[in-house]
């Protein structure tokens, strides 16, 4: 469980929320939305540890994330608005590259999956070469791959055709299936099945 207590954060002077408390459980999506500036990727990057709050804690399964460490990280999987893609790597050697920083033992499904999103015929490509959303497209592709438990995906969908959109958010639904947490900001409508969504609106 991730469970967020008493957060604030501020940019420069200027607070941009607090007393923020919520939880999210196995199976769950939040979706976060709000005007731009209102601090959704800063709440994000608090949640993944790379930003630090001004107040309040982030706990996951009732310890705090600085406690935890990496363990806590080998469990997220964050996708931000840069892709952290290496351009000089094909899209199958971003994908292993990844794989093997995570200790993910799943490389076997790595062409299948390429297959799956349509990246299959660029897959010996310098991923440089790629349009915006073929790189958007591998950046969430890791997703599948490494299989962690929490996802924090800001504006995922953004760059991505009509039909890619369809495809992630299949991705998307098999992961909370399986008792996987997402949250994540969209300026579109998530077109997710699940049994709960939270909905979080930062002013």
């Amino acid at each position: 469980m991730l469970e967020a207590v008493d957060l604030e954060c501020v940019r420069g002077d200027r607070p941009l929320f607090s007393h923020l408390s919520f939880r999210l459980k196995p199976g769950e999506l939040m979706h976060v939305t709000g005007v731009n500036g209102s601090g959704k990727t800063t709440l994000l990057r608090t949640l993944c540890g790379l930003t630090h709050a001004a107040a309040g804690e982030v706990r996951w399964n009732g310890s705090t994330i600085q406690e935890l460490g990496d363990d806590y990280r080998s469990q997220l999987a964050y996708v931000g608005h840069s892709n952290g893609i290496q351009g000089e790597l094909t899209a199958e050697e971003n994908l292993r590259a990844a794989a093997c920083l995570s200790a993910a033992t799943e490389t076997t499904r790595i062409p299948e999956t390429l297959e799956r999103v349509g990246l299959a015929p660029y897959r010996h490509f310098p991923s440089k070469v790629l349009s915006q959303g073929q790189k958007r497209r591998l950046a969430l592709t890791r997703l599948a791959i490494l299989r962690k438990s929490l996802w924090i995906l800001d504006e995922p969908l953004s760059a991505l055709d009509v039909n890619s959109v369809v495809l992630m958010t299949e991705i998307l639904m098999e992961h909370l299936a399986r008792d996987g947490m997402i949250i994540m900001t969209s300026h579109q409508e998530i077109g997710v099945e699940t049994k709960i969504m939270l909905q979080l609106k930062l002013d």
